[in-house]
């Protein structure tokens, strides 16, 4: 089966976060309690990683179920602000190959989508220091008011008139696994990503690594 879309995913897809999530929550929560005057432990990396690839305001409310909205917004924040930079540094993970994979798919005819549940800038960031921004067709990420979950960011992409036969939703946790069923389209799991044992069950394509990905274009 070849495909024309690729709606990819991004923490546990192209990218992982998992070396730099932590300090960067202990930074900002450091920075919390200075401003505030306030006494808030950091999670535990394993408990924060669970959270990834849940929409932000969900991730925050799970971890920091004591702290009013306001808050939880104000320390998300930092986390994005500060996650940004250290991207911007070079820092975090890559998984091999991620360029030279997209723009085959793009040499292929594919086009490349985004569905992710992270924030613009964080998305923006990963994407384009790796270099693959600029081919990212109809960007769309989770404003919180027209669009709060990446299953309505896969909503979006077929109210553009897209097939949703011809989309390949690309992703390592369930969230993705709900987004491509959505609206009826198939799966990829990215079996090397951040899932738990047990998460992901049913799939239509398995991937062992991100280059697998440019046979389906």
């Amino acid at each position: 089966m070849k495909y024309k879309y690729f709606a990819l995913d991004i923490d546990g897809t192209i990218f992982s976060s998992e070396d730099i999530i932590y300090p960067t929550y202990r930074e900002a929560i450091e920075r919390y309690c200075a401003e505030r005057g306030a006494t808030l432990v950091t999670p535990e990396r394993g408990r924060i990683m669970l959270e990834i690839g849940k929409p932000v305001k969900k991730i925050f409310e799970n971890l920091f179920p004591q702290l009013s909205e306001q808050d939880r917004d104000y320390l998300s924040d930092s986390v994005l602000k500060i996650l940004c930079e250290r991207i911007a540094r070079g820092e975090g993970e890559y998984y091999p190959q991620v360029k030279e994979t997209v723009e085959t798919i793009v040499a292929q005819g594919g086009e490349i989508l985004v569905a992710s549940n992270g924030r613009q800038a964080y998305i923006d960031a990963i994407l384009n220091y790796c270099g693959i921004l600029k081919y990212v067709m109809h960007p769309t990420y989770i404003d919180g008011v027209q669009i709060r979950s990446k299953n309505e960011i896969m909503l979006a992409y077929t109210a553009l008139g897209l097939p949703a036969k011809d989309i390949l939703m690309v992703g390592d946790r369930l969230s993705d696994f709900d987004a491509a069923r959505a609206i009826g389209c198939d799966f990829a799991w990215c079996a090397y990503g951040h899932a738990p044992p047990g998460e992901i069950t049913e799939y239509e394509i398995r991937l062992e690594h991100f280059t697998d990905l440019a046979a389906y274009a």
